[in-house]
């Protein structure tokens, strides 16, 4: 895989590109990733590689084209893409290498501040030019003029299927039927604009580079209602007041929010127990219930 990296690399960025090092570096448990280094004419360089399986290489195409999204929303860092490819029966995607060191004084404040910047980023439609996926689950990005239209079909049903074909019935599987009959409900009086979203935004992905800038990675871009984004960053902890301050400051949430989050958030939960079962199921139908006291 390495001489196939090296020859990605070379086309991708500089001719006279030499790899001379990959050091594993620390990840998900999706991807193996590595710090690559190495030579272009005499100067030393460094790039982020994330690895995977032959056939998983349209995951990384889909994250590829996510990053460049972001990056060219020019409101958050977010790590330029370089290549993708395959050899050796591995595929990857190479990054910019950017060295992380931690928060300083407002940074999070100025992280709120940039997503609430990242989601005045908009479209005419729900949905992204493209499916890709959230962890290792495919996503369905189709276009939709109807944001609950589109949260129904391509995100909570889709999930439930996966549910029930992973022997995930009954009960679990009645109370997301009456959700997505009565979910409009929870909308009345809130129309969502179709905002540029990241999609996955929790506590590993994003960090803080040498400047106390934020940085965020490991997108599932679309074009979504911001709550989505802002919902998942309350899902496991990691965001502190600071950021919430400086994002109601920059663009103040919806007295509905408060609920509408937990929509969101089953969605995530929903792909947890998808892809790791355990108490992740039981969790979704404590979300449900609660769901369904208030439509």
């Amino acid at each position: 895989m390495q001489k196939a990296l090296e020859q990605s690399l070379a086309e991708a960025f500089d001719p006279t590109f030499r790899l001379t090092e990959l050091v594993p570096a620390g990840g998900g448990c999706i991807n193996t990733a590595y710090r690559l280094q190495g030579i272009a004419a005499t100067e030393q360089v460094a790039f982020f590689v994330k690895t995977n399986l032959a056939e998983m290489l349209d995951m990384f195409v889909a994250e590829s084209e996510g990053l460049e999204e972001l990056r060219q929303a020019g409101a958050i860092r977010v790590p330029r893409p370089v290549c993708y490819g395959t050899g050796d029966g591995r595929s990857w995607l190479v990054t910019e290498f950017i060295r992380f060191e931690g928060r300083m004084p407002g940074s999070d404040c100025a992280f709120g501040e940039q997503l609430a910047e990242l989601h005045s980023q908009s479209s005419d439609r729900f949905g992204w030019q493209r499916d890709n996926t959230i962890g290792s689950t495919p996503q369905q990005n189709e276009w939709d003029d109807n944001w609950v239209e589109f949260f129904r079909r391509h995100r909570l049903a889709y999930q439930l299927r996966l549910a029930a074909a992973n022997g995930y019935t009954g009960s679990l599987q009645k109370k997301g039927e009456r959700i997505m009959v009565d979910m409009a409900s929870l909308f009345s009086g809130y129309q969502p604009a179709p905002s540029l979203l990241h999609g996955d935004l929790w506590s590993g992905n994003y960090a803080f580079d040498s400047a106390g800038r934020p940085v965020i990675f490991d997108p599932a871009v679309y074009y979504g209602d911001r709550e989505a984004d802002l919902a998942m960053t309350e899902l496991f902890g990691g965001f502190n007041r600071e950021f919430y301050a400086g994002y109601n400051k920059a663009w103040p949430l919806d007295a509905g929010y408060e609920i509408r989050k937990i929509l969101y958030n089953l969605y995530h939960i929903l792909n947890h127990a998808n892809l790791f079962g355990g108490g992740y199921v039981s969790q979704a139908e404590s979300m449900m219930d609660r769901l369904l006291s208030e439509i």
